[in-house]
């Protein structure tokens, strides 16, 4: 597969956009290591082989283990994760996949129970990026290297 577009060279006002967009999680309290399973959960739902790529090698740069990134789209299954990162997960399944019925009550309460409110639209905001970059990369066939 082919890359249709250079989206960097050609909308590089748009990359800017969404770049400081990116940038925002590092205002943010969350562990590095939180954000790097959230991404890669996220670009697993949308089938983006370029950002799981790239977050599975983030994750492993920051110390995440092998075994926690290999079993993370069976993470309900597993004692690997903390009660906050399966919330975390929980409602990264939720954003990504919200035309199939929005965020739960149950799910927004589950998040609750670990984050505050800002925390909580950080972590939709979080969400919210890598979606971004998700859906940019497969419309464009952004492969991985």
């Amino acid at each position: 597969m082919e890359q249709r577009i250079n989206y960097v060279e050609v909308a590089p006002d748009l990359i800017k956009l969404i770049s400081q967009l990116e940038l925002y999680k590092n205002s943010t309290d969350f562990d590095k290591k939180l954000i790097e399973l959230v991404k890669i959960r996220a670009s697993q739902l949308n089938k983006c082989a370029y950002c799981i790529n790239m977050h599975t090698k983030d994750a492993r740069a920051l110390g995440e283990t092998e075994q926690r990134i290999y079993c993370l789209s069976a993470w309900r299954e597993t004692e690997f994760y903390t009660a906050e990162e399966k919330a975390a997960l929980e409602l990264t399944e939720a954003v990504t996949n919200i035309a199939e019925q929005g965020v739960p009550d149950q799910v927004y309460q589950d998040v609750r129970k670990h984050f505050d409110e800002k925390q909580y639209i950080d972590l939709v905001a979080l969400i919210i990026t890598i979606n971004c970059w998700n859906r940019l990369s497969i419309a464009n066939h952004n492969v991985p290297e």
